[in-house]
């Protein structure tokens, strides 16, 4: 069965969430966060697309983006491949490193883009990785808020600030009470994260103490023998469900559970 078309968006804005194949971490350090953003960066140039709102998280992605001067869907398909060069290389792996279609929705009105704009900003802190959504550096919130940040050059905030007023300072102000504030935002019906005993940053260092020198993007490409007792030791690791560790690892659940 053919697959269903993307639908088009009147004002060609979209929200879109992209992820890891079989939900593996994309993301393993600044370095890598720092690549994509400059990945990023690059294409908004290239491809004229304007980005009111992003957040890289471990394994996914949060953009708000208008369509440039070629379709969003080939524009993405050329992010991706750039960045998955970078990231074979670096890390000596083969393979599909993002799910093949990126998930989307179009924004139309005002309010539901503001809300999604929120709802991007707060994932690191509904994550628990934050306590504030500026103390994660590796959105668009600080750009919003005035504060120094990377690749701020390609964010564009003068059209969701002016929602709020058109004295600048005024703007931040509200925005800032706004993006922070409680609420049940469930954009694109992403599924609540389930809590579990060590959240992913303790449960990804806990792993990579077990592993030592080997990466954990190379673990899905090392041979079974080597690979066999590595994943035993993480599957008795306290506080690590199996598809915690096969979602960090990039692996199949299976795999784990195998071992």
């Amino acid at each position: 069965m053919p697959r269903k078309a993307r639908e088009k968006s009147a004002s060609n804005i979209y929200h879109i969430i992209w992820r890891g194949a079989n939900k593996q971490e994309i993301f393993h350090d600044d370095e890598n966060r720092i690549k994509f953003q400059d990945t990023l960066e690059k294409y908004h140039t290239k491809a004229n697309i304007t980005i009111y709102c992003w957040c890289l998280m471990s394994n996914h992605i949060h953009l708000l983006i208008k369509e440039g001067k070629e379709d969003i869907s080939l524009t993405m398909k050329r992010i991706g491949v750039s960045y998955a060069l970078y990231y074979n290389g670096k890390y000596y792996t083969i393979g599909h490193l993002f799910q093949d279609r990126f998930r989307s929705e179009k924004e139309e009105t005002d309010s539901y883009l503001l809300t999604v704009t929120r709802y991007i900003h707060q994932n690191p802190t509904k994550a628990g990785m934050v306590q504030k959504p500026e103390e994660w550096q590796w959105s668009s919130c600080r750009g919003y808020y005035g504060q120094a940040s990377r690749n701020r050059k390609m964010l564009h905030t003068r059209y969701v600030l002016k929602l709020f007023s058109n004295d600048l300072l005024t703007a931040r102000k509200r925005f800032k009470e706004y993006n922070e504030k409680t609420n049940n935002d469930q954009c694109l019906e992403e599924p609540t994260q389930i809590k579990r005993r060590l959240n992913d940053h303790d449960a990804r260092t806990a792993i990579q103490k077990i592993l030592r020198d080997i990466s954990i993007a190379q673990v899905k490409s090392l041979p079974r023998e080597t690979r066999l007792p590595l994943l035993q030791k993480i599957k008795k690791t306290k506080g690590i469900s199996q598809r915690q560790a096969a979602r960090i690892l990039g692996i199949s659940a299976n795999l784990i559970f195998k071992a």
